[in-house]
């Protein structure tokens, strides 16, 4: 594509020659009864006026794809910069949600009397029939199995298996998992046992308890794993039959295990430890 400048310069040299023509048969025709220089300007004009036309038609389409190249470039230029500034603010926004669970296991950790230990939820069991997941400490820390995992808002599981640098942590969720308990405002005790959907089944409470949906159910701390008053969840179901000795009643825990990222293991108290929280 030919630039500006020399479409001006082609475009003189035409001109140019055109008005040498004209004059040259100016010249030979001198006899003629009309002006000559009358013919000259009716055959210059219009090829002038063309030229000068097509000059500017010319120039201003390649203005035009200059600003619009550059804008184009501004354009993306600033796409990135706004792809940046995107991903950052995912990333300080992702920051803060981590401090604020960091700050809240901080504040559950002052508020009882165990040592525990925090750790980086690494993996969860793919299988169905297992729940299950990976944390990223183990015996180098001291974890042994049967200590308790807890987060803030409850108890979420027990390690049933350490190894060097990992542990695998048992949920409540799962069937094979079982907590001694109580229902936290008429003390009717039963056993927490993993259900379906996420949910717990609370067994063993006797028909002749009272007991509500909404009430607060927490450990008993009489089967030597949790210590009492952990938070489990809330009754969200209950079924009193007119035959049997049973209420089929069903909790919700107070974790989200969907969402579980970093927890807390306890462990095992010193015999000063337990005399001290006496």
């Amino acid at each position: 594509m030919f630039s500006k400048k020399t479409l001006m310069i082609v475009g003189m040299i035409i001109l140019i020659a055109v008005n040498i023509t004209v004059l040259s048969i100016s010249a030979k025709r001198r006899n003629l009864s009309y002006d000559p220089g009358q013919l000259s300007l009716f055959i210059i004009a219009p090829v002038q006026d063309t030229i000068h036309r097509a000059l500017n038609f010319i120039g201003g389409i390649w203005s035009r794809y200059f600003f619009l190249v550059t804008v184009a470039h501004q354009n993306d230029a600033l796409k990135q910069a706004l792809a940046r500034a995107t991903e950052r603010n995912r990333q300080l926004a992702e920051i803060e949600l981590s401090n604020q669970r960091l700050r809240n296991l901080l504040n559950f950790q002052q508020s009882i009397t165990h040592q525990v230990l925090a750790a980086e939820v690494i993996g969860k069991d793919p299988s169905p029939w297992f729940k299950m997941i990976i944390i990223d400490k183990g015996k180098r820390e001291g974890i042994q199995k049967g200590f308790p995992v807890v987060i803030p808002e409850g108890i979420a599981g027990q390690v049933i298996e350490a190894a060097y640098l990992y542990s695998k942590v048992l949920l409540i969720i799962d069937p094979n998992s079982a907590v001694d308990a109580l229902v936290q405002r008429t003390r009717s005790r039963g056993l927490i046992k993993g259900g379906v959907g996420g949910k717990c089944l609370f067994k063993y409470v006797l028909r002749k308890h009272e007991i509500r949906v909404g009430d607060t159910v927490i450990s008993s701390g009489l089967d030597g794993v949790y210590p009492k008053g952990l938070h489990i969840g809330k009754i969200s179901g209950v079924i009193r039959r007119n035959a049997g000795i049973f209420q089929e009643v069903t909790v919700t825990p107070d974790v989200d295990f969907e969402k579980l990222e970093q927890v807390l293991v306890m462990l095992k108290q010193t015999q000063d430890e337990k005399s001290a929280s006496r």
